[in-house]
C-alpha cells in the first residue's frame, strides 16, 4: 500500500474591477507580477465567467432591451424584469420551468437559471451574459497565458450553480482547454477491489467548485484562482465539455417520465 500523500495548492487572483473590452490576459499578468506567482507546468487557471464575459463585451443595458409578449408573459410568471426575460430567451435552448425570480433553462446544453445570466458584479442597469463560447475562450486565454510564460498550462471558465434539493452553490466548468474535463474511471478498482462501472470523474467542475471557495459571490475582485498541482491528464487541445441527453439524466429522465405519464392519464380521464 503507498503512503503517498498528495495535496494542491490554491491562489486566489485579485485585480482591479474588469470593465468591457478589457484584455484579460493583460489583466492576469500583471495581477502575477504584483503577487509574486510565476506558472509552471500543469498549473490551471480557473476564471469567473462574469468576468471574461465582461472582457468580451457581452454586458447588456436594460433600458436598450424591448421585451416581446412571451417574455412580458414568462416574466410575470416567474417575477423576473421582463427585458432580462426578453435576454433569457434569446440566450437559451430551452425555458424548462421556473420559481420566484428565475426562469430554469438548459442554456449551452447544461441546467442554468435564468440562462447563466448575471445581474451581480454588473453595472447598474446591466445584465452579463455568459461568453458566447466557452471553450473558444478558455482556448484564447490558454494559448496566449502559455506563450508568455513558455509552460504547459490549463484554463477553465466557470460559473457557480445551485444543485437540485440543495442550499448554496457550487462550481460547474462552461469550457476547458489544455487538460481533459472528465476522467473516465470506468474499470478502475475501489478499495475492495471492486471495478467501477458507471464512475465518470467531473474533474473540471470539481476544480471550479474548489476555486469559489477563494473567488467567493460578492465584492472580493477575486475574479481567477491558480491551481497548483491538481491532478489532471494535460493535453494540447480544448476538450468539448461532455453531456449527456436530457433522456438519459437520472434527475431530468425522470421529470420526463412524469409529464409524459401525467399527460397520458389526463387523455385517459
Amino acid at each position: 500500500m503507498s503512503s503517498e500523500n498528495t495535496s494542491i495548492q490554491m491562489f486566489g487572483i485579485k485585480t482591479p474591477i474588469i470593465r468591457e473590452g478589457d484584455d484579460i490576459v493583460q489583466i492576469l499578468e500583471t495581477a502575477l507580477e504584483e503577487s509574486g506567482l510565476v506558472p509552471v507546468d500543469g498549473d490551471i487557471f480557473v476564471l469567473a465567467e462574469s468576468a471574461v464575459g465582461t472582457a468580451e463585451k457581452r454586458v447588456v443595458k436594460l433600458a436598450n432591451v424591448t421585451p416581446g409578449e412571451k417574455a412580458k408573459v414568462l416574466g410575470e410568471q416567474y417575477g423576473i424584469d421582463p427585458r432580462e426575460m426578453e435576454l433569457v430567451l434569446q440566450e437559451c435552448d430551452e425555458v424548462f420551468g421556473g420559481v420566484p425570480g428565475a426562469a430554469l433553462t438548459i442554456t449551452k446544453g447544461v441546467l442554468a437559471p435564468n440562462a447563466g445570466i448575471d445581474a451581480s458584479n454588473a453595472p447598474e442597469g446591466h445584465v452579463i451574459l455568459l461568453p458566447e463560447d466557452p471553450r473558444k475562450s478558455s482556448e484564447n486565454i490558454r494559448s496566449r497565458l502559455e506563450q508568455r510564460y513558455t509552460c504547459r498550462l490549463g484554463v477553465i471558465v466557470g460559473d457557480s450553480r445551485t444543485q437540485p434539493l440543495r442550499l448554496g452553490c457550487s462550481g460547474i466548468a462552461l469550457g476547458v482547454s489544455g487538460f481533459v474535463p472528465v476522467e473516465d474511471a470506468r474499470g478502475t478498482n475501489d478499495i475492495y477491489g471492486r471495478p467501477l462501472r458507471i464512475t465518470y470523474k467531473a474533474v473540471a467542475d470539481n476544480l471550479v467548485s474548489a476555486a469559489e471557495l477563494l473567488m467567493g459571490e460578492a465584492g472580493e475582485r477575486v475574479p481567477c484562482v491558480l491551481v497548483r498541482g491538481a491532478p489532471v491528464i494535460m493535453v494540447s487541445e480544448s476538450p468539448d465539455m461532455p453531456t449527456i441527453p436530457m433522456e438519459g439524466c437520472m434527475y431530468f429522465g425522470n421529470v420526463i417520465r412524469g409529464r409524459i405519464g401525467d399527460r397520458g392519464a389526463e387523455k385517459n380521464e
